[in-house]
C-alpha cells in the first residue's frame, strides 16, 4: 500500500506547486500524473521537499534526455538497475520505451533475471557489462573503466546512482 497520499495541484503549497509545474510541463509532460491530477512514481515523493525534489528531478530530467548515451544504452542501464533492485515501478515505466526502441520480450526478460542479453551493438553491450559490474560491486576494473570514454563513464554511473536512489524512495513509500 503506497504512503504517501496523492496531491493534486490545488492541495498543494506554492513552492511544491511550482516543482509540479516543473515536472508536468517539462520532457516528461503529463506521463506521470494519475487520473486524478497528482504526480506518480517518484515525483509524488518530490513533493515533500522541493527543495531536493527540484534538483533531483532535474538530473532525472538531465539523465534521460541530456547524456551523450545512445537512448537504447540508456534504457538498458535504467532497466538493469530496476532488475538489481527489484523495482517494478521502474520496469513497468521503462519497458515500454524500451519497447519502442525495439527490444524484444526475450531480451526484457532476460534484463529482469540479470541473465545474457545477446547484443549486436558493441556500445550496447559495454554499457550493460559496466552497469551490472557498478551494480555488483560499486567499482570497476580497470578494463571495465576503460572500456567507456570518460564522460559516457560519468554520465553511467550518474544515471546508476540516480536510479539507484529513485528504487530506494519508491521502496520505502511503497510506490
Amino acid at each position: 500500500m503506497a504512503r504517501l497520499p496523492s496531491k493534486t495541484p490545488q492541495d498543494l503549497a506554492p513552492d511544491a506547486l511550482d516543482l509540479y509545474e516543473k515536472i508536468t510541463s517539462g520532457p516528461r509532460g503529463t506521463f506521470m500524473v494519475d487520473a486524478a491530477g497528482g504526480l506518480t512514481g517518484p515525483f509524488n515523493a518530490m513533493l515533500l521537499s522541493p527543495e531536493v525534489g527540484d534538483p533531483l528531478q532535474r538530473l532525472g530530467a538531465a539523465i534521460r534526455y541530456r547524456t551523450s548515451l545512445p537512448d537504447r544504452a540508456r534504457e538498458l542501464a535504467i532497466l538493469a538497475v530496476a532488475a538489481h533492485h527489484d523495482s517494478a515501478f521502474e520496469r513497468a515505466a521503462h519497458e515500454p520505451i524500451a519497447r519502442e526502441l525495439g527490444f524484444t520480450d526475450d531480451e526484457l526478460a532476460a534484463l529482469r533475471t540479470g541473465a545474457p542479453v545477446p547484443l549486436r551493438d558493441p556500445l550496447e553491450a559495454t554499457v550493460l557489462e559496466v552497469t551490472r559490474a557498478l551494480l555488483a560491486r560499486a567499482d570497476l576494473d580497470d578494463a571495465e573503466y576503460a572500456a567507456l570514454p570518460a564522460a559516457q563513464l560519468f554520465e553511467l554511473t550518474t544515471l546508476v546512482g540516480y536510479y539507484g536512489t529513485l528504487a530506494l524512495q519508491l521502496r520505502v513509500f511503497r510506490v
